[in-house]
């Protein structure tokens, strides 16, 4: 697919409506559109199920919605990291971990954040229930104080409206059968709910309020109403009368307020700080910025701050940023005045109201569930749809502004597809390139190839690597590809110095062209900085897909060199980093991978091998590589040859990511599975274990892996402790080198003893 990126609509935020939009986009693709999501949450929570995640009606997955598969699914570009400013007039996003984004049309679906006291972030016993993410995580810590207390604390929830109320039932009915399973009922707490009008409930008909109302009298829930919070000091909140109320624990639910952000940006906000949008979703000020949910705000039709709203947005929303990118006319949206609310009471029981009629019962917390399963359900659970064919842009994305400078035609081969010269320098103007002191010409020059000089009793060590990016963010891939390229050079006890790029970036206009190559430089320079090694001449073309490589050059003393031969019989076996990439980005192609085990994995490629380099080799490593493309028996086998040495493995001491086990027992493989498959010939009792569970993580190709070195058995736990205090929180001992007998072979155990 050559489909020429030509226009970026950014979407911020993974509301309900962005969730729309992406699977909307994966249906029907614009092409000459790149879809870039920005998202502090890698998982959307449905606001309607939290109170059943509290009450432990569902777990995590049932209630979330996973945006690394649907923004896959989209053809998304998806960038874990939090919006921080908006430059309206240069069209940029910054963010809070990575370079700005740039936009031609923005949408904002980021919901909103808690309205905050003066002292609210100093109190330790206060904590917003948005955002959700960081609530379900002090909720934990809540239930661990409360099973250990020997007393009824006392829990408040500020906020009397659906939110709060539905809270503090659900909060109630979870500890209440937290404590009874450990026979610790009497130490039930106590609950509070706080109102700072003259009632629960306030947007709500009378009949719901009066059925809330004898709940919480029968669940003995104190509600203190016209209580209006003026100050909260730690273990006690005060109320604009001057009433003061013992609180060990403060869930804050009130009305929530729009993100810091915006209001520097320039952009129409209304007097709560939600930007102003018309009947098209389009912002009232700016043409190609839209908003949804509860951060934006309808002047013709405001309403109250409600899911329901954000779901009906989602696309109407989809249509109107499509008919704004291809020029044509935009329709407006009204949204309902009246909707069903279901509001649930913790216990399976529910109460559902439309204008000025309630009913409540089992059957309606059915329907309830029933309605919010669904909702989840179609986001999570994705067809299989073919990739878009089309190779051409949407004639109407071809205007005279994105068509300044650039070819949109045939895309030429061979010298002619390479990246121009204006955009290179462009690029390389804003990078911070610094000269070694090693290196005479380089990247600020114009001469054909670099010039070096080699240190005095020093040996050159140059290793090279290349391939397609795992994602579709250039910034990351850039960081990956460096960390990757690096651990060749650290795996022989090197010090990087220089290093070779040879960049293929995805057709497009100039600007687009720019952009990506940017980005991609950015992240790749980060790490190469950070590690001492100057970046010092290369090569860009276009091609269909992002790609990149490096030839790193090192230094090293000749007689100091770590390499695969050299391991001796009764050397302990490390390995510095878990396994599983292949199978996991895999996984994530046919969108079978859950997007933390995404981020996890990324995680664990973006630590260097640096340190690890450094510890294994102080602490006597006899020989060392990195564990990439062969998976770890490729390379424990070369290292085998090289040495002549057997090797026994302890299967279940090696360390997996997260989610590893799910894929690999789904039977998600890499692409380059079946080749290291063909080595295990060299496994001598492989009959008694080819249906193991862990078995096929020894063929997993790895990206950035970590390193396997054999260590004197004698310094191997004083090492591997040092290990993990550098960081390498996965680091294990996964076997031991034995004598050569008969050709080089490898015996796998189920046992991790050691001994």
């Amino acid at each position: 697919n050559k489909s020429i990126i030509l226009k970026d609509l950014v979407l911020v935020g993974g509301g309900h409506s962005h969730v729309t939009v992406l699977k909307q986009f994966a249906m029907t693709p614009l092409s000459g559109v790149r879809l870039t999501l920005i998202s502090r949450d890698i998982h959307t929570p449905c606001s309607g199920m939290l109170p059943g995640l509290i009450a432990g009606h569902y777990n995590f997955d049932q209630t979330h919605i996973d945006l690394g598969p649907l923004a896959c699914f989209a053809g998304a570009q998806l960038y874990h990291d939090e919006v921080t400013g908006l430059d309206l007039e240069k069209k940029l996003l910054q963010c809070r971990n990575r370079p700005s984004v740039s936009y031609d049309l923005l949408s904002v679906n980021i919901g909103s954040t808690p309205t905050s006291l003066p002292n609210f972030k100093s109190n330790q016993n206060i904590v917003a229930v948005k955002p959700i993410g960081s609530f379900i995580s002090r909720w934990e810590q809540l239930k661990k104080r409360v099973r250990n207390s020997s007393r009824n604390l006392n829990i408040g929830v500020v906020g009397a409206g659906a939110g709060g109320v539905e809270l503090i039932l659900s909060v109630q009915y979870s500890l209440r059968n937290l404590l009874n399973k450990y026979g610790r009922a009497r130490f039930l707490p106590k609950f509070h709910l706080f109102s700072d009008n003259k009632t629960i409930l306030p947007t709500y008909n009378q009949n719901v309020q009066n059925k809330f109302c004898r709940i919480l009298s029968d669940r003995r829930v104190k509600v203190h109403v016209n209580f209006r919070v003026a100050k909260v000091r730690p273990g006690s909140l005060i109320s604009d009368e001057g009433n003061e109320l013992d609180m060990d624990e403060v869930l804050w639910v009130t009305e929530a307020g729009a993100a810091l952000w915006l209001k520097d940006s320039g952009i129409d906000l209304n007097s709560s700080g939600f930007i102003k949008v018309q009947d098209t979703l389009e912002s009232t000020s700016h043409q190609n910025v839209f908003a949804t949910g509860d951060v934006a705000a309808m002047v013709n039709h405001p309403r109250y701050k409600s899911g329901v709203i954000a779901v009906r947005q989602g696309k109407p929303l989809y249509e109107n940023l499509c008919r704004r990118l291809s020029n044509t006319e935009l329709k407006p949206f009204v949204p309902q005045k009246k909707f069903l609310s279901l509001i649930s009471t913790g216990d399976q029981y529910a109460i559902a109201s439309r204008g000025n009629w309630a009913l409540e019962g089992h059957l309606v917390w059915k329907w309830k569930d029933w309605i919010d399963r669904r909702f989840v359900r179609q986001y999570n659970e994705l067809p299989n749809v073919s990739e878009h064919k089309s190779t051409q842009p949407n004639e109407t994305l071809v205007d005279s502004h994105n068509l300044q400078g650039s070819s949109i035609g045939t895309r030429c081969g061979g010298c002619g597809a390479k990246v121009g010269a204006d955009i290179l320098n462009q690029v390389l103007s804003q990078l911070s390139l610094p000269k070694d002191r090693d290196n005479i010409i380089g990247l600020s020059d114009l001469d054909d190839s670099a010039v070096s000089t080699v240190p005095p009793g020093k040996v050159i060590v140059q290793s090279v690597d290349f391939f397609r990016a795992l994602m579709d963010d250039p910034y990351t891939f850039g960081k990956i590809t460096a960390t990757h390229c690096l651990s060749d050079i650290f795996a022989m006890a090197a010090e990087p110095r220089f290093a070779l790029s040879i960049a293929v970036i995805p057709y497009g206009t100039e600007r687009k062209t720019k952009e990506t190559l940017e980005q991609l430089l950015l992240g790749c320079l980060e790490v190469l900085h950070r590690s001492g090694t100057s970046l010092i001449g290369g090569h860009t073309s276009e091609g269909v897909e992002l790609s990149l490589g490096l030839s790193i050059t090192g230094f090293a003393d000749p007689n100091h060199i770590l390499r695969k031969r050299g391991m001796q019989p009764g050397d302990s076996l490390i390995l510095t980093k878990p396994l599983g990439t292949g199978s996991l980005f895999a996984a994530h192609m046919c969108l079978k991978a859950k997007g933390r085990w995404i981020l996890h994995a990324i995680d664990e490629m973006l630590q260097s091998n640096q340190e690890a380099a450094n510890c294994l080799y102080q602490h006597g490593a006899t020989a060392c590589t990195d564990v990439t493309g062969f998976g770890l028996l490729g390379h424990l086998l070369e290292m085998n040859k090289a040495s002549n040495t057997n090797a026994r493995l302890f299967l279940e001491a090696i360390p997996l990511m997260e989610g590893v086990k799910e894929t690999m027992s789904a039977g998600i493989f890499s692409s380059l599975h079946p080749h290291n498959l063909r080595l295990r010939s060299s496994i001598c009792n492989l009959d008694e274990l080819s249906t193991h569970h862990h078995f096929p993580i020894l063929f997993d190709p790895q990206t950035s892996g970590g390193l396997l070195a054999s260590v004197p058995v004698e310094k191997a736990n004083r090492c591997l402790g040092e290990l993990k205090k550098l960081g390498y929180s996965k680091a294990s001992l996964v076997g031991t080198i034995e004598p050569m007998s008969g050709g080089a072979s490898i015996r796998i155990e189920t046992s991790t003893n050691l001994e």
